[in-house]
C-alpha cells in the first residue's frame, strides 16, 4: 500500500510539473508597437505639461489628439492645445490651438497662425517636416523604437510593467541623432514608462530641471497617456477653400514661417 501511495504522489507531482505553463518572456514594446501599424487604425492621447520657476507655477498646457497609422508608422495626426496659468496668453499666441498633419502638409490655426489671413481663410499650410510630436511638450517619442528600447534598458526600477529611470540630454541626443548644446548635455531627464500586458505604452512621464543660476531653476514635467490602441482613425485635411499656404502670404504677414517643434528642442538648446 505504501508503494501505491508513493507512486500516486510521484504521478501527481509529475502531472503538476507538466501542467505548469511556461513563463512568458520579457515584453518587447518596439515589436508590440509595430503590430499596431495597420492602415486606418491608430491611438488617442492626452497630455499635461506643467512648469515652474523656483517652485512657483508658470503655467500648464493640455494637449489632446489622435494619431493615424499606416504600415510604416504614423501617417497623420489631429492635435489640439489648451493652456492655463500665468503664461497662458503668451503660449496661446505662439503655438497653434489645433494642428492637422496629413499627406505632405501640416495645417495650423489659432493664435498668430490665424491673424491677418486672407478673407475666408482659417488655416495655414506648411510642408510636413516629419516631426510627429511637434505640437507636444513630450521629448520622449515613444513611437521611435530606439527611444522605447532605451527607456527599458536604462530603467533602474521595473515593477508591474512600469519602468523608471533617467537619461541625460546628451544620451537622448545620441538616440535622436541630434547634436546637443554642451550647457545642457548633463541635464538629467527622469522618466516613467508604463506598458500594458501587450507591451503597448499607456503612459510616459518626463521630468527635468534647468538651472539658470541667478535667474532661478526651471522645472518641467510632461505626462502623456495613450488609450484606444487599434481604434479606427481617419484624419482629414481642412477644406481646401479655407487654407492659405504659408509661402503665399506676404512679407508683412505676422504668421510664423514655421512651427516650432516640441521634442528634444523643447529645451531650446539643440542646434
Amino acid at each position: 500500500m505504501k508503494r501505491i501511495i508513493a507512486g500516486l504522489a510521484l504521478a501527481s507531482a509529475a502531472a503538476l510539473v507538466t501542467a505548469t505553463p511556461a513563463q512568458a518572456g520579457p515584453v518587447d514594446p518596439a515589436k508590440a508597437l509595430k503590430k499596431q501599424y495597420v492602415a486606418g487604425h491608430g491611438v488617442r492621447f492626452t497630455e499635461t505639461s506643467r512648469s515652474s520657476l523656483d517652485g512657483k507655477s508658470t503655467g500648464a498646457t493640455k494637449t489632446t489628439g489622435v494619431f493615424e497609422f499606416g504600415k510604416g508608422g504614423i501617417v497623420a495626426s489631429d492635435v489640439r492645445n489648451h493652456s492655463a496659468g500665468k503664461n497662458s496668453d503668451v503660449f496661446a499666441s505662439l503655438m497653434p490651438s489645433r494642428m492637422i498633419t496629413v499627406g505632405k502638409h501640416v495645417y495650423a490655426q489659432g493664435g498668430l497662425y490665424s491673424e491677418g489671413l486672407p478673407e475666408g481663410k482659417k488655416w495655414v499650410r506648411y510642408p510636413d517636416t516629419g516631426i510627429r510630436i511637434s505640437n507636444s511638450n513630450q521629448m520622449l517619442d515613444v513611437f521611435e523604437p530606439k527611444v522605447l528600447k532605451a527607456l527599458v534598458s536604462h530603467a533602474k526600477s521595473t515593477k508591474g510593467g512600469i519602468y523608471r529611470g533617467s537619461l541625460t540630454v546628451k544620451e537622448l541626443g545620441k538616440i535622436y541623432g541630434q547634436p546637443v548644446d554642451k550647457k545642457v548635455a548633463k541635464v538629467e531627464v527622469s522618466y516613467l514608462l508604463a506598458l500594458n500586458s501587450q507591451g503597448l505604452v499607456t503612459r510616459v512621464v518626463s521630468d527635468w530641471t534647468l538651472d539658470y543660476g541667478i535667474l532661478g531653476a526651471s522645472h518641467s514635467t510632461t505626462e502623456t497617456r495613450f488609450t484606444g490602441w487599434g481604434a479606427k482613425v481617419k484624419v482629414k485635411a481642412p477644406p481646401a477653400d479655407e487654407v492659405a499656404d504659408v509661402s503665399e502670404l506676404g512679407d508683412d504677414s505676422t504668421v510664423p514661417q514655421d512651427i516650432p517643434d516640441g521634442s528634444l528642442n523643447s529645451l531650446g538648446n539643440v542646434r
